[in-house]
């Protein structure tokens, strides 16, 4: 389906009308649209272990809000999805679309994720903990 948002400048005018492509996700059945849907994140012990440290070396600690995390991520399994709305072909109402990449809403976006940036760190001279699996090191 269609997301549709407005986008507002700081007077609160209209700056740009926004819409994407999401996945109905909640439509997706386990074992016939995904076998497996798992994605690693981190446990709550691991971030204050982390910004313990940091404040015991008065490190400086990023934040970052990555807003197109699951979008664009190469999908290793085949998924298909309905034509959105207003966008059937005539004649062809009941085509079917695969996805190279994927979608907002789909259920294989977080563990798409999770495979790219895992091997771009390891990839990049990290290592990952042994005990930890969303937590990587790298050392100088």
């Amino acid at each position: 389906m269609w997301a549709y948002k407005t986008k507002r400048n700081v007077e609160g005018k209209i700056e740009r009308n926004k819409a994407r492509l999401v996945v109905k996700g909640y439509k997706q059945q386990l074992g016939r649209d995904n076998v497996e849907t798992f994605a690693l994140i981190a446990r709550m012990e691991t971030m204050r272990t982390i910004l313990a440290i940091e404040v015991q070396h008065k490190w400086k600690v990023y934040q970052m809000d990555m807003k197109s995390t699951f979008l664009n991520r190469v999908l290793k399994e085949e998924v298909y999805m309905e034509q959105p709305p207003s966008y059937e072909v005539q004649g062809q109402e009941y085509t079917m679309y695969r996805l190279k990449k994927a979608l907002y809403g789909s259920k294989q976006a977080p563990q798409a994720w999770y495979i790219m940036i895992d091997s771009y760190l390891l990839s990049n001279g990290f290592s990952k903990s042994d005990v930890e699996p969303t937590l990587y090191i790298k050392e100088n």
